[in-house]
C-alpha cells in the first residue's frame, strides 16, 4: 500500500509559457487545498475539472503565482491515486516556490520515474507499457513516437499474454497427465508437447525479428560519414540535417573532428557522424581528428562513403574499399553535376550496384535515392508496417531469447524420453521468463532500476 503524496515539476525546467507541478497520492487534494485560494475549495470540485485561482502562503497570505488547477481522482487518473496538476507560470522563480510550498505541507518529492512506477505497482499498466513512457519521450523520429504509442497502450503486452496462455494450457494438460493418468483426458504424448513448444518458439522468433529495427527505431542508426577531405562529407550531413550544422569550404581538412547530429530518413532515426577526412596529414590537431574518425568509423552501424565522381578513386580510397568490405555500406558518388571520371564499376562490385548512389548534393540531386538504400538495407525496402509491435528494449529481447532456450531444453527433452514433469519445469521458466517482460514475474530491484531511468516528473 502507497501512502504518501509525492510531487515533482513534470515540464522541463526552465523559461517557458507555463510549467506544471504533479501532486499524487491519497493527500494530493488536501495539500493542494491549503495553498490554493480560489472560487470552491478543491476538496468540494468535482474530477477531472479545472479551476482558477491563486497559490499563496498560508501562513502569511502572500500571494505566490497566478495559476490553473486540475484535480483527478483515482482511479481514473494516470497512477489510480488523487492526482493534482498545478499550471503556472514557466521560469526557474515561480515553479520553484509552488513546489516549495506543496512539499512544505505535506507532499514529498518525487523519485525519479515514481508517478509511472505507482501507475505499475497500482495495476494501471504493465511493465513493458511503462517501459514504453520512456520510449515516447525520446522518441527520435514520428516512426519511433508511434512505435512506442503503440507498445504503451499494450501491444507487446498482449503478444506476450497470450503467449503465457499458450503455455498455462500446455502445462496444465501436463498437470492432469501426471496427476490423473486414469482420467480421460486428450494424451499427454512427445508429440503434442513439440508441436506446443514449436508454435511458441515460432512466435518467439517473429517477435525476435522485428529486433534489430525496433533497437534502431528506439536509438538511431550510427551512421558514419567518412572520405577523403573534400568530397562533400559536410555538405551531406547538412542536406540530411537541413541545417548548417558543419562548416563547409573548398579547403581541404576543414572538418577536424567528430560532428554528430541525430535525424531521421524516411522515418529511420539516425545519429550522424560527419567525420574528418581521412587521409595521412602532418598537421598533429588534423591527426587527431583522422583517428577520432577511424574510432567512428569502427563503432557505426552504417557507413556513408563518400567519393567525389568527377576525379578518379585514389590509392587512398581502393585501400578503404578493402577494409569496409563485409560492413553495411552505402557508397555516394558525389558532384553528379561535373563530368564523371570515377571507377563507378569498382563500387560496384564492391559493395553491390543497389549500393551506390549517385547525387549532387550541392544541387539536392538524389536525397530520395539515398533514404531508398538506407530503408532497404535495414527495413528491406519498407519501413512503414501495419503491424507496429517492434520489441527494442535490450531487456525483452533478452528474456525472449531466454524463454525461447527453455522451451528448446522442453523440445529436446522429449526426444530423448525425459519424464514429462521434468519437461515442465523447462516451460515454466519460459512461462516466468515471458513474465518478467510485462511485470508478473519480477523483483523489486529490477523495478527500482527500471524507474529510476525516467525523468523526476514522470
Amino acid at each position: 500500500m502507497i501512502e504518501d503524496t509525492i510531487a515533482a515539476i513534470a515540464t522541463p525546467m526552465g523559461e517557458g509559457g507555463i510549467a506544471v507541478i504533479r501532486v499524487s497520492g491519497d493527500d494530493a487534494v488536501l495539500i493542494s487545498d491549503r495553498v490554493f485560494r480560489g472560487k470552491n475549495k478543491l476538496s468540494e470540485v468535482p474530477t477531472h475539472t479545472v479551476h482558477y485561482g491563486f497559490i499563496e502562503e498560508p501562513s502569511t497570505g502572500a500571494r505566490i503565482e497566478e495559476v490553473l488547477v486540475t484535480v483527478m481522482r483515482g482511479p481514473r487518473s494516470f497512477t489510480r491515486e488523487d492526482v493534482v496538476e498545478i499550471s503556472c507560470h514557466g521560469g526557474f522563480v515561480s515553479v520553484r516556490k509552488v513546489l516549495d510550498l506543496i512539499l512544505e505541507y505535506g507532499a514529498r518529492l518525487a523519485e525519479p520515474g515514481e508517478f509511472t512506477k505507482r501507475a505499475f505497482l497500482n495495476g494501471r499498466i504493465d511493465l513493458s507499457q511503462a517501459e514504453a513512457v520512456i520510449d515516447l519521450i525520446r522518441a527520435k523520429s514520428d516512426r519511433a513516437f508511434r512505435v512506442a504509442m503503440k507498445q504503451s497502450e499494450g501491444s507487446l503486452s498482449k503478444k506476450i499474454k497470450a503467449l503465457r496462455q499458450q503455455l498455462v494450457e500446455l502445462m496444465a494438460h501436463i498437470e492432469v497427465n501426471i496427476d490423473y493418468p486414469e482420467h480421460d483426458v486428450e494424451e499427454m504424448t512427445n508429440a503434442f508437447i513439440k508441436n506446443k513448444c514449436t508454435d511458441a518458439m515460432a512466435e518467439i522468433d517473429r517477435l525476435l525479428a522485428s529486433a534489430e529495427q525496433g533497437k534502431i527505431l528506439r536509438e538511431g542508426l550510427v551512421t558514419a560519414i567518412v572520405g577523403r577531405p573534400n568530397v562533400g562529407k559536410s555538405s551531406l550531413l547538412n542536406t540530411l540535417a537541413q541545417e548548417e550544422r558543419a562548416i563547409v569550404t573548398e579547403i581541404a581538412g576543414t572538418t577536424r573532428d567528430v560532428v554528430e547530429e541525430y535525424v531521421h530518413v524516411n522515418g529511420i532515426p539516425l545519429k550522424l557522424l560527419d567525420t574528418a577526412g581521412i587521409r595521412e596529414t602532418s598537421d598533429i590537431v588534423e591527426q587527431i581528428g583522422v583517428e577520432k574518425s577511424r574510432q567512428a568509423l569502427s563503432e557505426a552501424d552504417l557507413i556513408l562513403l563518400v567519393f567525389n565522381g568527377a576525379e578518379p578513386l585514389t590509392p587512398d580510397e581502393r585501400a578503404m574499399l578493402e577494409q569496409l568490405e563485409g560492413r553495411q555500406v552505402i557508397a555516394i558518388i558525389n558532384k553528379l553535376d561535373l563530368p564523371q571520371r570515377i571507377e563507378a564499376d569498382v563500387l560496384e562490385r564492391t559493395f553491390g550496384s543497389e549500393r551506390v548512389v549517385r547525387m549532387s548534393i550541392i544541387n539536392q540531386q538524389g536525397i530520395v535515392d539515398l533514404e531508398k538504400a538506407i530503408a532497404s538495407i535495414f527495413f528491406s525496402g519498407q519501413v512503414e508496417s501495419s503491424d507496429l509491435t517492434y520489441v527494442s528494449n535490450a531487456r525483452h529481447i533478452h528474456l525472449l531469447k531466454k524463454a525461447k532456450a527453455s522451451l528448446l531444453e522442453a523440445f529436446e527433452a522429449t526426444e530423448t524420453y525425459v519424464p514429462i514433469d521434468m519437461v515442465q519445469i523447462d516451460i515454466r521458466n519460459a512461462w516466468e521468463d515471458l513474465g518478467e517482460i510485462i511485470g508478473d514475474s519480477v523483483g523489486d530491484s529490477l523495478i527500482d532500476q527500471i524507474f529510476s531511468q525516467f525523468c523526476l516528473g514522470k
